[in-house]
């Protein structure tokens, strides 16, 4: 790790002791995914986590922080992906420093320590500064002058959006100042505000926000009581400054990983192909910081976001050559530049490593996939034609071919891409994007009525221990209003300060029930769990009134759904149990990666590199059900996290804990090291033995995602209600193949081989008629080689690779090439005998003669590769071409 005076490392550390000497409490950056805003897909800013401290819905027991901020910009409306490697300054992962004050110093501390700590601390010439402000901010333009003596032509006030900031349309809001500095007139670009601004001489460093109003509607703004500041300056950018350079890419930690890539690539950098270096030092940071906090590559949310991130850095690996995956062993070049500074990089490196590792290898795949598909529609068309922009997007979206490689491979075959189509795909799916992350789907209350849930107590769970409760009803929502009476056939939130009934949360459902009182009846449909304020926790229930008033101050009964709980309980306790012995069947290194408890089954995530054989399932499975017949004590106990972890409790990685915890224990310990067979920090409920579980049985056993697995099992009555159905259709089976349900196993074996006989008879009768129909092909031997080649007329592209896999198999060939010639275009394939690869490429000889035919390359295995272009008269050409590259070799 580089700390030397102006490395990256250092700045960071100088930013944040400079803050902390003046009082600032030290905050260590949030996660990339938020915590405290759902809708919200990364955190973009450093201000996200303290959001509701400055709308007042948190208090915190200080009113000044620092903070070095993860940020990431991908996905949504901050997404820099496609510039990122272009440009000089654009990043999908980015450290913002920031300075904060909740009510306590405003204007004049802030635009102080700002100067002081740039023209003192980091020794910035001020002659080269010069700042921004809102064009009717005449404060902070005095201070300015006061402060740093700075001049009328260096002070320029802007009267757009750019320095005024808004949380949104109501709420905190208020003017800006940002910090530029001039690279010089050697650099092109003008001031800001004037027409060049654009160009790179002028940079912004440092923004300082001024939260001093309040948006209350679209025409009424008043002053807040206490004026906050929220700051911003990009790591990467003061570094560049700090370094002499106005290339982010050009600093010591990002040259440093763009080295490494050249490093691991085998590649030297050259302009030609920086771009590519850069996007894989780029992606690295944000595809390792991702899968440190759990984020693993799928299809949908923030794994569809990961995914597209790490198969554009693949994508630039391919084009700087390199075939195996390399990604994964930047990692460590990472850590060394990072490591000290966010340490869950060090504790989660075998993770990042094998993820990415795993993802590499399945890309190469989808690259083939990819090509086939490609190939597929210009076999479909008999000339040549436009290639749905649809269908270019599914090659761009779900195979990682941009744009320009399509039309590469498609130029060479005289087609185009539908472009307006493409465009259009693109922009639906960014709407689907944004439809799918509206956030959790949860209600969002507005700012009224969270400040009213600031007023009441958080709220007492009492459904540990109690199955009915009396208590009164404090809060009654409906549509985002606050109403005193409402009526039968309405659906509405309430709020009491007790509750029995569980709140959705940790994977387990919400309860179900009734409520009664003198007026009315009504049922529970869900609970939820809304954090507010510094941590306090307010359960909401929807209810749906079935007949009856129900008035502000009713006083309740509550009833819990006794059969309904039971099932949820069975389903959670036995998760618990599958969760250990998991870890005693595979390893320590499994860990809980997500879950799902409801009365009708459990669904548990775990991290585990392979699928796990038949054996060791009936092994887990049989762990789980001795557990449950051992009739174990489930035993709860509240300790601090610390203590918990102590005593062996398996905590989530990421996972804030409140100051006291549920540590749920089951079974007697096996080792010193823990107090029982299972110990988990857990706020669910459960049986209160383990004998209540019934029994347990898992019905699969999936990957979800690259190094994550996923066990979906039953208990009890669900269980039960399985292996009935289950006998139920042993019995269909045995009366439908006239056996008896003994039987049916070997039975079955006896059919499968049947059918195996006969489809091995089918596809030998397949084989011969091939050999049969290509009986004229030709061959020559050529010093000890045996070539063998035939030109077709009218054979579809589809069908070379499997006539000459045929002709390797059956006719004692060494190379094959075959060359159709169908609608006026010719497609080449060529097939290498695999023991003789070492010596001779397929991939290589399609690139020789790709040219001869009018294309541009080609792609595939060394035994098996495939290419075409629109010459097909030199088809001989090309021929003759494969029987120099063939004596060249020899």
């Amino acid at each position: 790790m580089n700390k030397t005076k102006n490395s990256v490392n250092a700045i960071r550390s100088k930013f944040i002791n400079y803050f902390n000497k003046n009082d600032h409490e030290v905050i260590t950056s949030s996660n990339l995914v938020p915590n405290n805003d759902p809708t919200l897909l990364f955190t973009n800013a450093g201000m996200v986590q303290f959001k509701n401290v400055f709308t007042g819905l948190e208090k915190r027991d200080y009113n000044r922080a620092v903070s070095s901020q993860k940020c990431l910009r991908a996905g949504g409306k901050h997404n820099d992906l496609e510039n990122v490697g272009r440009t000089a300054r654009h990043h999908t992962f980015f450290e913002m420093l920031g300075n904060f004050s909740f009510g306590d110093y405003f204007k004049e501390k802030a635009i102080f320590q700002a100067w002081e700590l740039l023209t003192k601390e980091y020794e910035l010439p001020k002659e080269k500064l010069l700042v921004t402000i809102f064009d009717d901010d005449t404060e902070a333009e005095n201070l300015w002058k006061k402060i740093s003596g700075l001049s009328d032509k260096k002070i320029i006030k802007i009267s757009t959006s750019d320095n005024f900031w808004s949380m949104g349309d109501t709420g905190p809001c208020g003017p800006c100042s940002e910090i530029f500095y001039d690279h010089g007139p050697s650099i092109e670009g003008g001031p800001p505000g004037s027409k060049n601004e654009d160009g790179d001489r002028f940079i912004e460093i440092w923004n300082l926000v001024f939260m001093q109003f309040e948006q209350i509607s679209k025409n009424e703004r008043v002053d807040l009581p206490k004026p906050s500041i929220d700051t911003g300056m990009g790591l990467e950018r003061i570094s560049a400054v700090l370094q002499n350079t106005h290339n982010n890419y050009e600093t010591d930690m990002m040259k440093d990983l763009v080295e490494a890539s050249s490093l691991v690539t085998g590649v030297e950098k050259t302009k030609d192909n920086i771009v590519s270096h850069r996007v894989v030092a780029d992606h690295l940071r944000s595809i390792s910081f991702l899968i440190a906090e759990g984020v693993l590559p799928s299809n949908e949310g923030r794994g569809y976001v990961l995914r597209r991130i790490m198969r554009r850095a693949m994508r630039h690996t391919h084009l700087l050559g390199a075939s195996d995956p390399v990604i994964f062993k930047l990692v460590k070049s990472l850590i060394e530049q990072m490591g000290d500074a966010f340490p869950e990089l060090v504790t989660q490196k075998l993770t990042i490593e094998n993820t990415i590792k795993d993802e590499e290898i399945k890309f190469k795949d989808t690259l083939d996939r990819g090509m086939t598909l490609l190939m597929n529609e210009i076999d479909e068309k008999i000339s040549p034609g436009v290639l749905l922009g649809q269908k270019a997007f599914e090659l761009y979206d779900t195979y990682g071919f941009p744009l320009d490689l399509t039309e590469d491979v498609l130029k060479s075959y005289g087609w185009k891409v539908d472009h307006q189509g493409f465009e259009k795909s693109m922009n639906e799916q960014k709407i689907k994007a944004r439809q799918a992350w509206s956030g959790s789907g949860d209600d969002v209350y507005n700012q009224d009525i969270l400040k009213l849930l600031l007023d009441l107590p958080p709220t007492n769970f009492r459904g540990y221990d109690e199955n009915t409760f009396e208590t009164k009803i404090d809060l009654i929502i409906k549509n985002n209003k606050v109403y005193d009476n409402v009526f039968a056939n309405e659906q509405v939130d309430i709020i009491c300060n007790e509750t029995i009934f569980y709140a959705e949360s940790g994977g387990q459902i919400s309860d179900k029930g009734v409520i009664v009182g003198k007026n009315f009846k009504a049922n529970i449909l869900n609970s939820k769990k809304i954090t507010v304020g510094n941590g306090k926790i307010i359960f909401v229930s929807k209810i749906e009134i079935l007949s009856g008033k129900i008035t502000v101050g009713d006083i309740i009964k509550q009833l819990i759904d006794l059969d309904f709980r039971k099932q949820i309980c069975s389903h959670h306790s036995a998760t618990h149990l599958l969760h250990e012995a998991l870890r005693q069947k595979l390893g320590l290194h499994v860990a809980q990666k997500g879950s799902l408890v409801t009365n009708e089954k459990l669904r548990f995530d775990f991290s585990h590199q392979k699928p796990i054989s038949l054996e060791l399932i009936k092994e887990i499975e049989d762990e789980v059900n001795y557990r449950i017949f051992c009739n174990d004590k489930v035993t709860t106990k509240v300790m601090s996290p610390d203590k918990a972890i102590e005593k062996g409790a398996i905590a989530l990685f990421g996972e804030k804990y409140a100051d006291e915890v549920r540590v749920v224990s089951i079974g007697k310990s096996i080792d010193n090291e823990r107090e029982a067979w299972s110990v988990e920090l857990c706020g669910g409920t459960h049986v209160k033995n383990t004998s209540e579980i019934s029994t347990f049985k898992i019905l699969t056993e999936t990957g979800v995602s690259s190094g994550v697995r996923r066990i979906e099992a039953l208990t009890n009555m669900a269980a039960i209600n399985y292996y009935n159905s289950e006998i139920d259709k042993i019995r269909y089976i045995s009366s439908s193949l006239k056996t008896n349900s003994t039987q049916v196993t070997k039975k079955i074996e006896q059919l499968v081989s049947e059918n195996q006989k006969i489809n091995k008879e089918l596809k030998l009768l397949k084989n011969k008629s091939h050999l049969n129909y290509d009986n004229n092909s030709t061959k020559e031997t050529i010093n000890g080689i045996v070539f063998e080649y035939k030109i077709y007329d009218d054979l579809i592209v589809k069908e070379l690779k499997s006539n000459a896999e045929n002709f390797i198999n059956h006719n004692n060939s060494n190379i094959v090439c075959l060359i159709s010639k169908i609608d006026n275009k010719a497609s080449i394939v060529v097939a290498v005998d695999k023991s003789l690869t070492s010596k001779f490429n397929a991939v290589e000889m399609v690139n020789e003669v790709s040219a001869i035919l009018g294309g541009k390359g080609g792609g595939g295995r060394p035994d098996m590769a495939q290419s075409g272009g629109s010459d097909p008269k030199n088809s001989l050409q090309a021929i003759n071409k494969i029987k120099d590259y063939i004596k060249l070799k020899i």
